[in-house]
């Protein structure tokens, strides 16, 4: 009887200290970015700071990984796979590319995507409202219509709008098709020049030199990885450059009404939580970002050709001091 008792009380024992060993783990979340640029760091800072104030910190009962594909698609693909194999308890994909080489790869692990802007067309999801699968996460859909009201705001006889983008980018696609459409109902026209890597954004900005009375960049990634570029050619050529993201006016555009793209990470933080306590993916609603900020900068609109009114500074919410 009594070597019964001990064995029992052993291994309770061992249970105990299993269960306890178990608990101590620390939870481990897999962050993939396709490129490094202010506005996809913002996302990773936010989405960290978040999971901190929720009680899941970095060094203590929380590991994260953190990968960034360079803007290549095959070198995303790479880390998909890498990050599935490693089987943390959540990938967080930041971007659509490095979320559609995530869904692809990982059938089975909790997924979140950040600062995808079409998760339908990017066929990530078939609903939005109930994803279904092992995937959800948080939109940047951009309001383009309040973008173009901005934009004519300060530039109201403005008839030709140019962009740069990437037509391999399914994101940037969706967002040009969108724009062109939009431009069309107001009586603009739409002037595209076509990048696929960030070493032709200047050379595609440059095109739209004597066919653009301004531009606008989308949030598209391979795009404003080179923004300076783009905005190069707009102080030489006096063609006023207008963003759809915050980040990208601190960098020298004229004015964006824009997410905080940190914002926008701790909302994406805020639902990889909800996965660490046990949430499902395809039980939680694709959310999108609602707040807009207007961010100028006057000096970046006078090297450019134009001078922003009174009431225009006077509306933002931050105005940027960049006089060269």
């Amino acid at each position: 009887m009594a070597k019964t008792t001990l064995r029992t009380l052993f291994g309770a024992t061992l249970l105990a200290l299993a269960t306890l060993v178990q608990a101590q783990e620390p939870r481990v979340v897999a962050i993939t970015q396709i490129v490094e640029h202010p506005a996809l760091d913002a996302v990773y800072q936010g989405i960290k700071d978040e999971l901190a104030e929720r009680g899941f910190k970095e060094g203590d009962n929380l590991e994260v990984m953190h990968e960034s594909a360079q803007g290549n698609s095959a070198i995303a693909s790479q880390i998909a796979r890498k990050f599935v194999g490693e089987s943390p308890d959540v990938i967080v994909a930041i971007a659509t590319p490095s979320a559609q080489t995530v869904a692809a790869a990982a059938r089975n692990t909790p997924v979140i995507f950040s600062a995808v802007t079409d998760p339908l067309g990017a066929k990530l999801v078939s609903n939005l409202e109930a994803p279904g699968a092992n995937i959800t996460g948080v939109s940047d859909m951009l309001p383009i219509d309040k973008h173009l009201d901005m934009l004519q705001r300060v530039m109201p006889d403005a008839k030709r709008i140019g962009t740069v983008y990437n037509p391999g980018e399914a994101n940037a696609v969706s967002l040009v098709e969108l724009l062109e459409e939009r431009l069309a109902a107001r009586g603009l026209e739409l002037v595209k020049g076509a990048a696929t890597k960030t070493s032709e954004v200047l050379g595609a900005a440059r095109s739209l030199v004597g066919k653009a009375d301004a531009i606008y960049l989308t949030t598209d990634n391979t795009v404003i990885s080179a923004a300076e570029a783009v905005i190069s050619v707009g102080e030489r050529a006096s063609i006023p450059v207008f963003a759809a993201d915050t980040a990208t006016v601190e960098r020298g555009a004229v004015a964006a009404l824009g997410f905080d793209y940190y914002d926008h990470g701790r909302q994406t933080g805020v639902m990889v939580a909800r996965v660490l306590n046990g949430e499902k993916p395809g039980e939680m609603a694709v959310e999108t970002m609602e707040k807009l900020d207007l961010f100028v900068n006057p000096a970046a609109a006078e090297r450019m050709g134009i001078t922003l009114s009174d009431d225009v500074i006077a509306d933002a919410k931050k105005v940027i001091d960049s006089a060269k």
